[in-house]
């Protein structure tokens, strides 16, 4: 009698699947990897905002961003430790310095709004990092802009204001105004980013901003320190899980992408925060937020779809050169 097969007539071995799906990634154009990185980091960075907004109730930022970043450390401790002394050796230190600066600010900034703003208005705030980005790149990296890509992030800005809904009289808080200015540095963050990650490894750029903005935010941690519960303890071990994650998926994103290619997928944030917000903070969006959240979808969907377009036109020769 012959032997049976360990695998089911017709059905792929899990070798065979895995080669299928690494051809079919290779078989994307650089943009189009960037983009899906960049939709699994704005997941991650919408699960990191709730864990922050849980956390500071009771915690300084400060400290919360000091525990983060020594536990990001310790997840990256393996990875820096095997590569050593390599993990660590950089060709474009003051670069680094830059970034550390900056994203101690976009950090502090950030976590303050997300901390004290309704989870949606803090994240909706945080999307003026696409207009700063997307001028920071033509201004910095030299990036072609094409009319599809403009369109497609003016039409995500449009999903923005209708939920914003500026001009109702409303006055700017000072947490609204730090959302803005962390927005801006991150913008800034990413730009150096794209320029580094050419040259660095990940692990290499992940470990610097580990390190340092930690040690930065160390003192301030020290001074604002309270004494942490069980849940604390728990909550800060996986909000830099998801952070790590959210870090490296980012850097990904920025190797494979053009920072304005990829710079509409933070508009899908919005619908992460607006889902979170129901299921742990039981706060329901209004109307806007479902028609401003259909626009940006609609609208990263496109970009998505032109850039995927694009990727077959490389492939066969017959891409127009720098009009998406």
């Amino acid at each position: 009698m012959p032997a049976h097969s360990a695998e089911p007539e017709g059905s792929p071995s899990p070798a065979a699947f895995k080669t299928r799906l690494s051809v079919k990634w290779d078989s994307l154009s650089n943009n189009t990897r960037g983009i899906c990185w960049a939709l699994l980091a704005t997941f991650l960075m919408a699960v990191m905002s709730t864990i922050i907004k849980l956390l500071g109730d009771h915690l300084h930022v400060t400290q919360i961003l000091m525990i983060r970043q020594f536990f990001m450390l310790v997840i990256s401790a393996p990875i820096i430790l095997k590569g050593f002394p390599g993990s660590l050796r950089t060709q474009a230190p003051m670069l680094h310095v830059g970034r550390v600066l900056l994203a101690s600010a976009a950090m502090y900034f950030g976590f303050t709004a997300v901390i004290n703003l309704p989870l949606a208005e803090s994240t909706v705030i945080g999307f003026a990092r696409t207009f700063f980005i997307t001028i920071f790149a033509v201004f910095f990296l030299k990036e072609v802009i094409g009319i599809h890509r403009i369109t497609a992030t003016l039409v995500g800005l449009l999903g923005v204001l209708i939920i914003v809904q500026p001009g109702n009289g409303s006055e700017m808080s000072i947490y609204s105004l730090m959302a803005i200015l962390g927005s801006a540095c991150a913008a800034l963050v990413g730009i150096i980013l794209r320029k580094v990650s050419q040259i660095d490894q990940p692990i290499t750029i992940l470990s610097f901003q580990a390190t340092f903005v930690g040690l930065i935010m160390a003192p301030f941690g020290i001074y604002y320190w309270v004494a942490l519960d069980l849940t604390d303890s728990i909550l800060l071990l996986c909000l830099a899980g998801v952070s790590w994650g959210a870090q490296m998926s980012n850097i990904q994103a920025l190797k494979f992408g053009e920072a304005s290619a990829i710079a509409p997928f933070d508009y899908i944030r919005l619908v992460y925060a607006a889902l979170i917000s129901v299921v742990i903070f039981g706060v329901w969006p209004l109307w806007t937020t479902y028609l401003g959240g259909g626009i940006i979808v609609a609208a990263a969907l496109y970009t998505l779809h032109r850039e995927t377009v694009l990727g077959k036109k490389v492939a066969t020769g017959t891409a127009p050169s720098k009009t998406h």
